[in-house]
């Protein structure tokens, strides 16, 4: 039976007012159960640590418990695609960093398609990787450490927090940019490169400021550079790589996904609760003193920020023939 065009269009209103409610109900009543964090490093590095403080925040926010799951392995894959197989419902939760952009070329076959299977949520935190020495090493400039790195090719060890890492990444760009030799050794996260950092069994680091900024404020750690454009507020007297050596830029990033088809009301929610709180002095003060500064992003803004990022490290991954072991 054909309907006349005035009835169709009153049930067509009909149904769009009942999806409407049905979505406006959903918001209301999410969440009425714990949610999870999926980090993909492990316990004590800067993705950790942003997991830990983003769960607190959402908890007090919503009013259920947060609980973040480390899932490491495979360069955060193993975490990633954990996220991609849960339910769409808003539950489970991503922190991004920015292994999720470099992974889309280092590795050939992955299990998923990360800008096409997770769906951008919020940023949190942009933070300045710094390049970082230990005690036993001699050099104090950027400088002298290229001309220690030359006199000794091959001999020179740089630690990363695993293969494609932001450190990883952040490293090869400066070999490539300065032409030395170093032998990069990837560890299972920033932690216990730190540990071998600070005991000399590696000579530098490009790690993030974040995990890395108490050993440098203790002195375990010497700073030499900052890696991005401008100096960073938490080591205003500490270079920048760019000055000695043109053009250079890197900086870590984090953020939150979600599974993709999370519904958008869910994905929006939870997006104005965590800008709320990158705008609160509580965790502004807080990442000041980790060195970063907030990502107040809608979910569309990250997702460009998400497709720059892969198409910028796509590019040193091919340049310098990076393969995942």
């Amino acid at each position: 039976m054909r309907l006349p065009r005035r009835e169709f269009l009153r049930l067509a209103a009909r149904a769009a007012a009942l999806a409407a409610a049905s979505h406006s109900a959903r918001a209301q009543t999410y969440p009425s159960r714990p949610l999870h964090i999926v980090s993909g490093a492990p316990p004590g590095g800067a993705t950790d640590i942003l997991a830990r403080l983003m769960g607190q925040w959402l908890s007090e926010r919503l009013g259920q418990a947060v609980i973040v799951d480390n899932k490491p392995g495979a360069g955060t894959n193993i975490g990633t695609e954990a996220v991609v197989r849960a339910p769409a419902d808003g539950y489970t939760l991503l922190l991004i960093a920015p292994t999720a952009a470099i992974n889309a070329t280092l590795y050939e076959k992955l299990g998923f398609d990360f800008i096409r299977d997770i769906a951008p949520v919020a940023g949190i935190m942009r933070v300045p990787q710094v390049m970082e020495v230990g005690p036993a090493v001699a050099a104090r400039t950027v400088p002298e450490f290229i001309a220690y790195a030359k006199a000794n090719p091959g001999r020179v060890n740089m630690a990363s927090a695993g293969i494609g890492t932001s450190p990883h990444m952040a490293g090869e760009l400066f070999k490539m940019m300065t032409g030395i030799d170093m032998i990069h050794v990837p560890y299972r996260g920033s932690a216990p490169a730190l540990t071998d950092l600070i005991g000399g069994q590696v000579q530098v680091m490009f790690d993030a400021l974040l995990s890395s900024i108490a050993q440098i404020r203790a002195g375990k750690l010497r700073a030499l550079a900052v890696t991005t454009a401008k100096r960073a507020e938490a080591l205003p007297d500490i270079p920048t790589v760019a000055d000695f050596v043109p053009g250079y830029e890197a900086s870590a990033w984090y953020a939150l996904g979600a599974p993709k088809n999370t519904p958008p009301e869910i994905v929006e929610r939870l997006n104005q609760e965590i800008n709320a709180g990158l705008a609160g002095a509580r965790i502004m003060q807080r990442f000041a003193e980790l060195g970063g500064a907030p990502m107040r992003l809608t979910p569309a803004e990250l997702g460009k920020f998400i497709a720059d990022e892969t198409q910028k490290w796509g590019k040193v991954v091919r340049a310098a023939n990076l393969k995942a072991e």
